[in-house]
């Protein structure tokens, strides 16, 4: 879900960058209390601003952080995550679920999404090993509504609610604010992109896939996680859906209102749904690291994705079995959230065999 990812420079010589663009970020912000419902997803722009994707409202609104101080942290390592966020919050650990989790690039503090059982959505910052609540009352932001939703009542054939779905991820790449999800249109799985500083000028594309674990063209599953990246020399978006196709999409074919198919480059196994992304880079490679819900966490890396031709169009019928690019399971599980911390080192938020969700950092030796 969520998250910056800044792979052609070092996040702090991004943001000055930002800064240096004659651009003000919060010009049109208002001040007040936003009617947030939900908070799906995560994700870091210019100056601190922090956006939160809103299923339930569906809108993406942004948040004026303040938190721009720039640091230096190495390392970030915490345990018992679940226990000490229940505790600041005055419940337990039963009541709540991390929705997502996000560094600030300049500050390097900790933001997490988290939903109690009756569904209050709650900010939280992670200030010196202690779980602060960041308040949404009185705060200077900027809303902006997402178009063609999902009826709130709308739900699939399990009975499961779709309108969770208008938000899958959340990400910030270049002046725009992207977000994966469904719609109600014909092709429900949907890309939409929204030019920042907000001026109500959404643009969405419908997306179709070939997923090789279900032999067949694809067009109503969102993407469940994704980021932005260089391929070949072009910005592309890198995506994964359940049961675990990998995709890319070049972003100049995003356009409005288009039906755009992607390049499936890789089955990465079924009975699977990716997590989380990031990408990461040493000694001038990048890499994708994603987290799973049942499988280790993956490393790419783009050389071959970037060497893949074509797209896999043929089924993938022996269960668990995996095509097209190769990945290397690396030895973490469980991994429920992910997130750079600098050029060196990511962080994890994983859970460990005795049930501890724990935050661990670990460096790009593993690359």
């Amino acid at each position: 879900m969520k998250k910056i990812t800044v792979f052609l420079t070092l996040c702090v010589i991004a943001y000055f960058s930002y800064a240096a663009d004659g651009v003000d970020y919060t010009a049109d912000f208002v001040e007040g209390s936003p009617e947030v419902k939900s908070i799906n997803a995560l994700t870091f722009g210019p100056e601190g601003i922090l956006f939160l994707g809103d299923s339930k409202s569906a809108k993406v609104y942004a948040i004026e952080t303040g938190d721009t101080k720039a640091n230096r942290i190495e390392t970030l390592e915490l345990s018992k995550v679940y226990e000490l966020i229940a505790s600041s919050l005055g419940t337990t650990k039963d009541d709540i679920s991390i929705q997502d989790m996000v560094i600030n690039p300049i500050s390097k503090a900790t933001y997490f999404a988290v939903a109690l059982g009756d569904g209050t959505p709650v900010l939280l910052k992670l200030v010196d090993n202690t779980f602060e609540n960041v308040s949404l009352k009185n705060i200077k932001y900027a809303e902006a509504p997402i178009s063609n939703v999902l009826a709130e009542d709308a739900e699939d054939r399990r009975g499961r609610s779709l309108r969770i779905w208008t938000v899958s991820d959340l990400n910030y790449y270049d002046g725009q604010v992207m977000v994966s999800g469904l719609s109600n249109q014909e092709f429900s799985s949907t890309f939409r992109s929204i030019k920042f500083p907000f001026a109500g000028d959404e643009q969405s594309s419908s997306l179709e896939i070939y997923h090789a674990a279900h032999g067949r063209y694809e067009t109503y599953a969102p993407i469940k996680s994704f980021t932005a990246a260089t391929v070949n020399g072009k910005p592309h978006l890198i995506a994964s859906y359940t049961c675990t196709p990998l995709v890319v999409f070049p972003l100049d074919e995003l356009k409005p209102g288009e039906h755009v198919k992607g390049r499936t480059v890789a089955e990465l196994g079924n009975w699977n749904t990716p997590l989380d992304m990031v990408v990461m880079q040493k000694e001038g490679k990048q890499y994708l690291l994603m987290a799973n819900s049942s499988r280790a966490l993956m490393k790419i890396r783009f050389d071959d994705i970037e060497n893949f031709d074509g797209s896999l169009t043929t089924p993938v019928e022996e269960r668990s079995a995996t095509a097209g690019v190769d990945f290397i399971a690396l030895p973490f599980v469980n991994v429920q959230q992910l997130d750079r911390l600098n050029d060196d080192n990511f962080v994890l938020l994983q859970r460990q065999s005795n049930g501890d969700l724990d935050l661990l950092t670990q460096s790009n030796k593993w690359l």
